[in-house]
């Protein structure tokens, strides 16, 4: 199992710490490195800040939203980066949600996020391998366009740059049984957002035909630290955020998620605590077993524990979330 470092997306401004850490995590043998975006910092500008302050280290972004940018502005970003990196970058993408889709973006979340995704893989995977003009007459992506309002002038076009790799790997962030089950047909891997190895069969049959080579690349928060109670409040407070604040009362695919991982009824709770304003309670309303079972905090032979199960599954990269040079040095350590 290979080992990621995962800095999120930004807050109020600029972490002064995200450089040092990647380059500590490169130091540390740490396999790669991820950014991502939500409605304030983007993806692929860190990215590219650290890919300039390192050498080896991958470059992923997990997740760049589908909704922020056409699928060959994507690709164009990929290449770019891939190409200044030297080889080095893994794209990872999602869809977002309804909510930040069309309240961010500006843009109608698709009524058939599968089509969509797959529409969008379609036009990435064309440019990347520049074997022709993309063309695609799609339900969401039309290239050239095609729509009523178009003047009918576009041109089938083929990227002037030649990508450095055809084969650049993407992953997708998926979260549906069916959209997994996808994921493993049309991309090189998975971002879980929340895995619990002690919860197979929450996955089992979505993953039942990847290929051998499948990546599955789930975060997980790691702290080293005495009090395990305390070390899972950071857990407890993106949870809370999550499951009660990204996403409407009536669709939120991250609460759906963790109702299937066998906590519905807590998963309601904290929805309705958090929309009523009382985000306090919805934090503590987050059982610990269930912020303990995806994350990797405790002590460090509880942390050597846990990791065991990890291993035994079928995740092929961990990455750590907002760890601190400590948690990140330890976590190396166990899994040499």
């Amino acid at each position: 199992m290979r080992l990621g470092l995962a800095l999120g997306y930004w807050g109020r401004g600029p972490s002064p710490g995200h450089v040092p850490l990647a380059q500590e995590a490169e130091r540390l043998g740490y396999d790669s490195v991820w950014t991502a975006e939500s409605w304030g910092s983007d993806a692929f500008t860190p990215l590219t800040w650290i890919a300039a302050q390192t050498s080896t280290i991958k470059l992923g972004t997990a997740v760049a939203q589908m909704a922020a940018r056409s699928p060959t502005t994507t690709a164009m970003h990929a290449l770019t980066l891939d190409h200044l990196s030297g080889g080095r970058v893994m794209l990872g993408l999602g869809l977002s949600g309804p909510q930040v889709v069309e309240g961010w973006y500006g843009r109608p979340f698709p009524k058939s996020p599968l089509t969509a995704t797959r529409e969008y893989v379609d036009v990435v995977r064309q440019v990347l391998r520049r074997a022709a003009p993309v063309e695609v007459d799609g339900r969401f992506h039309s290239h050239p366009y095609r729509g009523p309002d178009g003047t009918g002038l576009g041109k089938a076009l083929k990227p002037i740059t030649h990508p450095l790799r055809a084969d650049l790997p993407l992953l997708l962030g998926a979260e549906g049984p069916k959209n997994i089950a996808q994921t493993t047909r049309i991309a090189d891997g998975w971002l879980p957002l929340y895995w619990s190895p002690d919860r197979p069969e929450v996955y089992e049959a979505s993953l039942a035909e990847a290929p051998k080579s499948f990546l599955v690349a789930p975060m997980a928060q790691v702290r080293v630290c005495d009090d395990v109670a305390e070390g899972l409040l950071p857990v407890k407070t993106m949870l809370g955020f999550y499951i009660g604040g990204m996403g409407h009362a009536a669709r939120n695919f991250h609460a759906d998620l963790m109702a299937r991982m066998g906590y519905e009824e807590q998963a309601r709770t904290i929805q309705r605590l958090f929309l009523e304003g009382r985000r306090e309670e919805a934090v503590l309303a987050v059982p610990d077993a269930f912020a303990d079972e995806i994350s990797l905090v405790g002590p460090r032979q509880r942390i050597a524990e846990k990791l065991e199960s990890w291993r035994k599954g079928p995740v092929t990269d961990l990455l750590a979330l907002a760890p601190d040079r400590e948690s990140l040095r330890v976590l190396a350590e166990l899994n040499a």
